[in-house]
C-alpha cells in the first residue's frame, strides 16, 4: 500500500511518528473536541495516551496525523471493514480548536477519501456525526459526501441522547 504523504496549503498529513506525542496531547486535550467523538477518545488526553497512540499508529497505513508548522495538531483514520462489509471503511478524524475554520479539514478528509479510494479496494466511505457537529458535516458535504440517514436518538453521550447523521462517498 502506498503511504499518504502530502502537502497542502499550510499543512502536511503524514503518518504519526515519535516526537508527536506531546502537540497530539496539547491539542486533543479539549472538551469541545471530546464533546464530539466517541468515549474511547481520552478526556483528559495525557502525554501517556498520546505516547499510547503514537506506538501503535506509526506503521498504520489508515492513520495520519495532520501536522502544521511540524506540529501534529489533529487526525485522520479509515477504519476498513470486514465480512460483507469490507468494500467499506469508516472515517473518522478530528482538528486542534486553535486550527479550526482555516479549511484543513476539507481538504485532508479530500486528500485521504482521494488516496484510499486509490489504495484500497473500496466502494464506499462513510462518517458518522453527531447532529450538534454541523461544521463536520458541512466538511463532508464539501467533500461530495451525501447524508444517507439520520439515526434517532442512537448517541448517549454527556448524559443525554443525539441523533446521529450518516454521510458516504461512493468509489464512482
Amino acid at each position: 500500500m502506498g503511504v499518504l504523504k502530502t502537502w497542502w496549503q499550510g499543512f502536511e498529513l503524514r503518518n504519526w511518528q515519535e516526537g508527536d506525542e506531546d502537540s497530539l496531547a496539547k491539542n486533543a486535550n479539549n472538551l469541545a473536541i471530546w464533546n464530539q467523538v466517541r468515549d474511547y477518545f481520552p478526556s483528559p488526553y495525557t502525554t501517556q495516551d498520546a505516547q499510547d497512540w503514537v506506538r501503535i499508529r506509526k506503521e498504520d497505513e489508515t492513520s495520519w496525523a495532520i501536522v502544521v508548522d511540524k506540529q501534529a495538531v489533529g487526525g485522520i483514520s479509515v477504519y476498513v471493514q470486514e465480512d460483507v462489509y469490507k468494500k467499506n471503511a469508516e472515517l473518522g478524524y478530528w482538528l486542534g480548536e486553535a486550527y479550526w475554520g482555516r479549511g484543513i479539514m476539507s481538504k485532508a478528509v479530500s486528500q485521504t477519501v482521494k488516496h484510499c479510494f486509490a489504495e484500497f479496494e473500496l466502494h464506499r466511505i462513510y462518517a458518522n456525526v453527531f447532529e450538534s457537529n454541523v461544521a463536520s458535516m458541512r466538511v463532508l458535504e464539501k467533500c461530495g459526501f451525501e447524508k444517507e440517514a439520520v439515526l434517532q436518538e442512537s448517541i448517549f453521550k454527556n448524559g443525554r441522547y443525539q441523533n446521529e447523521h450518516i454521510y458516504a462517498i461512493l468509489n464512482k
